[in-house]
């Protein structure tokens, strides 16, 4: 297939692309930058040159390709406080993409996220299908937003695409990672603990890059139409079990914060640290035969390249 990829260049992104290319798929990546247009080039992929906000650039290159996979984000502006403004941007370029594919039967993927689904249960590929039904803190806005933008995915199967959601754990971890974990480590440093919410016992579910990658693949050359799918490996970590892996590897003491503290200690991420939030991936295993062949999170932490020295 030739495939066009937002987010071609980012942390996951640039997993799928080779993952993409190693099958003997044609990949056309949307760059917003030199740089994200020289990472492409150097990965064996050809170049298309805009942003989210360029719909008219998307419907074009959807219109021209076989499938599209959508893992683009306004990362940069959600996390200080323009989640909703970003999940806008998002459904727009759902809507863009839909329009351009409808009646095709051609594949369309999204990222999405597993995060407040079920929280204290496990949740399955079958949770979060009602709308509002993101029960996270900080759910409301943005969260619900991006949660609706899933759903109007999902629904495109209805107009002859053959969507597929993606739902991604809050850890996508690997070499490199610059998310969730990564903000973890930096903010033991800084504080001198290792810190956990309460007691640690609430869960998060984990998958390495790789695999998630390798999931993007088969969901774009098989999922059924419609299809919500769960890229997870870990069903949950407990929080405390990664606060004593990352206290061991910096050498710093292991501590409880009491939920008061908890925005003042962990700043942004205490909103989602706290949510006891696992996640099974069987259904997704059974209908594609995805199987996670990568380390889990613990092990992937313990090889202790989340703990290299940062660069001065």
């Amino acid at each position: 297939m030739r495939v066009f990829i937002t987010g071609a260049s980012g942390w996951i992104g640039s997993a799928v692309v080779p993952e993409l290319i190693g099958a003997g798929h044609q990949v056309v990546g949307l760059a917003r930058s030199d740089a994200a247009a020289a990472a492409l080039t150097e990965a064996g992929a050809e170049v298309r040159r805009g942003t989210l906000d360029d719909l008219d650039t998307l419907h074009t290159a959807a219109a021209e390709s076989d499938g599209v996979i959508h893992l683009a984000f306004k990362h940069d502006i959600a996390f200080s406080g323009g989640f909703g403004a970003a999940a806008d941007a998002d459904r727009r370029a759902i809507d863009t993409f839909g329009e351009a594919l409808a009646g095709s039967d051609r594949p369309f993927l999204i990222a999405s996220g597993t995060l407040g689904l079920a929280p204290g249960q496990v949740a399955t590929e079958r949770d979060g299908q009602a709308s509002g039904s993101a029960t996270a803190p900080r759910a409301s806005g943005g969260l619900v937003k991006r949660l609706a933008n899933a759903h109007a995915t999902a629904s495109l199967a209805d107009r002859g695409v053959r969507s597929s959601v993606v739902r991604l754990p809050p850890t996508v971890h690997g070499d490199g990672d610059h998310g969730f974990m990564a903000t973890l480590v930096a903010i033991a440093r800084e504080k001198g603990v290792s810190g956990y919410i309460g007691d640690g016992a609430n869960r998060w579910p984990a998958v390495h890059r790789s695999d998630a990658a390798h999931l993007f693949r088969l969901a774009l050359e098989s999922a059924p139409a419609g299809s919500t799918l769960h890229a997870v490996a870990d069903e949950g970590v407990p929080i405390r079990t990664v606060a004593e892996v990352i206290g061991r590897h910096l050498g710093l003491p292991v501590t409880s914060v009491h939920p008061d503290d908890a925005t003042a200690h962990f700043t942004w991420l205490a909103g989602f640290l706290g949510v006891d939030s696992a996640a099974s991936s069987a259904y997704t295993r059974e209908l594609l035969g995805w199987q996670p062949a990568s380390p889990g999170l613990i092990d992937d932490l313990d090889k202790g390249h989340y703990f290299a020295a940062p660069s001065a």
